[in-house]
């Protein structure tokens, strides 16, 4: 998967993506992250990418050229029979779940735009965007941050990215539901012991009970997902 980010702050992104399980996706050719500064596409001498709103208010609203240009730079590289989605991190975008993590994995080229200031000239959103992804009904200061949280979302799904493709197959939400409680060694850790079933080597009774914690688990802490939980009976 190669994935291109769109930013005022490319030095936002060097930590998160250069470490640990994705540092080894990247370094393996799983996938490769390329971060362009939307500045780079400007043509005046002060690198301008922000302009005050027509019709008056606060802030300042980025503007559309240099973002056009750059989406289409980097269109003009690839392919042109593959199909890549323009995606906006935006507080009024669809948002984040499993399932759309699970769609997005599924294209081999993806452009995410991470906006700044009071936003982004909505012909941008109007005429060049074609996803518009939220991680929650709350502000961020810029769309890095939820851009680091969709494209990990993203990328952990790919093949080669995790040591076991199974660890994916009991996770939270990748039915339904949230994930059943883990325990490791030692067997007895203060006053506070393994539940026995787990130490009994019945895997058809732990995959029972594991089942049902999750079950008691998503009542208990996430009755929202209930409704959509596929509850094996």
């Amino acid at each position: 998967m190669q994935i291109f980010i769109l930013t005022l702050f490319p030095e936002m992104f060097e930590g998160p993506f250069k470490c640990g399980l994705f540092q080894k996706a990247t370094d393996s050719g799983v996938v490769k992250v390329d971060i362009r500064n939307i500045r780079d596409y400007t043509h005046n001498k002060h690198h301008t990418t922000d302009d005050s709103p027509y019709g008056g208010g606060a802030g300042m609203v980025m503007k559309p050229e240099p973002i056009f240009e750059a989406v289409e730079t980097i269109k003009a590289e690839i392919p042109p029979k593959e199909k890549v989605p323009v995606i906006l991190l935006t507080p009024q975008g669809r948002v984040l779940s499993q399932e759309t993590a699970a769609e997005l994995s599924q294209f081999y080229y993806m452009i995410f735009i991470c906006g700044q200031y009071e936003g982004i000239d909505e012909r941008v959103r109007e005429y060049l965007v074609t996803d518009e992804i939220s991680i929650g009904d709350y502000v961020l200061s810029g769309g890095e941050l939820a851009a680091m949280v969709v494209i990990n979302t993203v990328v952990r799904l790919l093949p080669g990215f995790l040591g076991s493709p199974a660890s994916l197959l009991s996770e939270s939400h990748t039915d339904g539901l949230l994930e059943y409680p883990q325990y490791t060694r030692p067997p007895k850790f203060r006053d506070w012991e393994v539940p026995e079933i787990l130490l009994s080597g019945n895997h058809a009774q732990i995959a029972q009970w594991r089942q049902e914690q999750s079950i008691i688990r998503t009542k208990t802490r996430r009755p929202d997902m209930i409704k959509k939980g596929k509850l094996l009976h």
